[in-house]
């Protein structure tokens, strides 16, 4: 197992020097899963809320808090990403909607942070845009799917449902 890189010799928190490092182009996928009432689901996917479009709103949070992990997580970098992509799946049978993200970028460190966020935003606005129809709405399993590029190599999820 690898060690932890975010903590130097002295055990303290402290953001990892990059600036040595080589910029190879990386890419992370994340995904998150929201599960609700098929009511709450049926008045998403009709364009009935009264809010508006929940998932270009879930859409448009989710690329915006790609750009901004830096300013949430104390020990990012500030990341010029070339590409955000969330995509946002109905699973009426489930009673739910998968998010899954992309986040691409040639640089010197990786991008799943931004993927994680991503994903987790998204899902974030969708219960805020149903919690005045449904407040047990749940976020659940999120992930990183995949990441590539960088040191550390490729990692691929182990798909489970």
């Amino acid at each position: 197992m690898s060690q932890l890189t975010h903590i130097n010799a002295s055990g303290e928190a402290h953001m990892v020097d990059v600036s040595a490092k080589m910029e190879t182009l990386r890419e992370a996928r994340a995904e998150a899963w929201v599960v609700m009432h098929p009511d709450t689901l049926r008045m998403i996917l009709e364009g009935s809320h009264h809010k508006g479009d929940v998932f270009a709103t879930a859409r448009i949070a989710g690329i915006q808090a790609a750009k901004r992990t830096w300013e949430l997580i104390p020990l990012c970098h500030p990341l010029m990403l070339s590409k955000v992509e969330i995509i946002l799946t109905a699973e009426p049978e489930h009673h739910r909607v998968r998010i899954e993200s992309r986040c691409c970028l040639t640089g010197k460190t990786g991008v799943e942070m931004e993927a994680l966020t991503a994903a987790s935003v998204a899902a974030l606005t969708i219960y805020d845009m149903c919690k005045a129809v449904q407040k047990d709405i749940v976020i659940e399993n999120v992930r990183l799917l995949s990441k590539s590029g960088g040191k550390s190599g490729d990692f691929q999820a182990v798909k489970y449902d």
